[in-house]
């Protein structure tokens, strides 16, 4: 296995920059720099680094540490070394390890492979280490540290031993018929496949919430032409993400907006205004506003309450449960349109909840706003037990899974019934990272005592 190195901080002026080296050279690359043994495991020492070609070239004086394998990230060798963070310092590092020639700059993420590779990760947990280095919301990252501590992977891992002893059985039964094996034992395999299926179902009908909160969740902005989308667009961002204007159609096209709502991801997108409208190019926002909102986690239906009740008729359809009614301009309301437009709003039973009160222009009504659509997202992405769902692959390997035990019940030959929760193993060990046939071996040898 060849020695690697690469900075471990992002690039550019910085207190401090970290670069770590694992592999077999790591320690004597270490000994070259420094010009001293190595110390002792896990112990920070301050060391003065030189260019092994020129010890006379002083690069740095930083904190070393050793982490002999395999008590490691990478499960090998592994070198920090934390420099002062000026490019300069850090360059001349690496061109002195690269003209060492016992190492080479690591490939991206090569060092959370080596860490998967030497059984110190699963996929799941690999897959989390980028989660985590991607958050941009607390809520991302305790979901990202729970995936790194291993509870999807304890999940998944679970079922797949269970799985694995089912089917250790059936292969038993199947291919060492004349042995001293246990009576009826495919018969005493479908109570715990059935159990599987069901755990398996109510793990995947869990409303995309882990993956909406990976993703951020999708909020489409939709109402007719000048009813301050774009204005909302901007006061929720803070900064003038769209442009605004009276004139209609002005917003042509899908603008997005990455936020931060109380810690959870949200996508905002401003659409073009619905209306009829003989230009082609208005037309096509317009087709593309629709289209956004029907794949949206919530739309934010905006009117303009001042014009009255009778503007509900161009998004009498967009109402639904997963829309937010937000009446803007409500500043230049009276009270006799507020009651009339409650009576509308009544009689069309759209609930006090789901409508907002707003002035952009005043910010009146603008935090309530935000926390009811705080509390919206909430709920999108909070609430169930256990680990969610995190990526379409998790997804799309366990409904394969799923759907390979349900033929199970039905499979018309053992064999059959045998292959199909072999599929269903493997679907599951293709999650993790982790298919082993020994694992099969052992289960049937444990249990079994095949060959007395």
């Amino acid at each position: 296995m060849e020695t690697i190195y690469a900075p471990a901080t992002a690039p550019g002026r910085a207190a401090v920059a970290v670069l770590r080296l694992s592999g077999p050279d790591a320690g004597a690359i270490l000994t070259a720099l420094t010009g001293r043994p190595l110390p002792r495991p896990r112990r920070a020492v301050l060391a003065r680094l030189r260019d092994p070609a020129d010890p006379a070239d002083r690069i740095d004086r930083a904190l070393a540490l050793w982490f002999p394998a395999p008590a490691s990230f990478t499960g090998e060798d592994v070198v920090e070394l934390h420099l002062h963070g000026g490019r300069a310092v850090l360059d001349a590092l690496v061109a002195a390890i690269g003209a060492d020639g016992r190492a080479r700059l690591a490939e991206p993420g090569e060092f959370t492979r080596r860490a998967f590779l030497n059984h110190k990760l699963d996929l799941t947990e690999a897959e989390a280490v980028a989660d985590l280095v991607d958050a941009e919301t607390r809520a991302q990252a305790r979901q990202a540290l729970r995936q790194l501590d291993g509870a999807l992977g304890r999940l998944y891992g679970d079922w797949a031993r269970r799985l694995t002893r089912l089917l250790a059985h059936l292969e038993a039964d199947l291919d060492f018929p004349d042995e001293d094996l246990p009576g009826g034992v495919a018969a005493s395999v479908a109570p715990e496949v059935d159990r599987l299926i069901a755990e398996i179902a109510a793990h995947l009908d869990d409303a995309r919430r882990g993956e909406r909160l990976r993703e951020g969740v999708e909020i489409a902005i939709i109402g007719p032409p000048n009813a301050g989308k774009s204005s909302l667009l901007n006061a929720l961002a803070r900064r003038d993400a769209a442009i605004v204007s009276a004139i209609p159609g002005t917003t042509r096209d899908v603008i997005e907006v990455q936020l931060d709502l109380g810690g959870y991801p949200v996508v905002l997108a401003d659409t073009a205004g619905l209306r009829e409208t003989a230009d082609a190019i208005e037309d096509e926002g317009i087709r593309r506003a629709l289209a956004r909102a029907e794949r949206a986690d919530l739309s934010l239906v905006v009117l303009d309450a001042a014009g009255g009740p009778d503007a509900l008729d161009a998004v009498r359809r967009r109402l639904s449960a997963e829309a937010l009614l937000v009446l803007n301009k409500a500043d230049r309301v009276t009270e006799a349109l507020r009651a009339a437009w409650d009576r509308v709003l009544a009689a069309e039973g759209v609930p006090p909840a789901a409508v907002a009160w707003l002035s952009v222009t005043t910010g009146d009504g603008l935090k309530p706003l935000l926390s009811a659509v705080t509390g919206r997202v909430a709920a999108l992405v909070g609430g169930g037990t256990g680990a969610p769902l995190t990526r379409a692959r998790h997804r799309e390997a366990l409904e394969y899974a799923k759907a390979a035990l349900e033929r199970f019940r039905a499979a018309p030959l053992p064999e059959l019934a045998a292959e199909d929760v072999r599929l269903a193993v493997r679907a599951l060990g293709r999650i993790t990272g982790r298919v082993d046939v020994e694992d099969l071996l052992d289960v049937i040898f444990r249990d079994f005592c095949i060959g007395k």
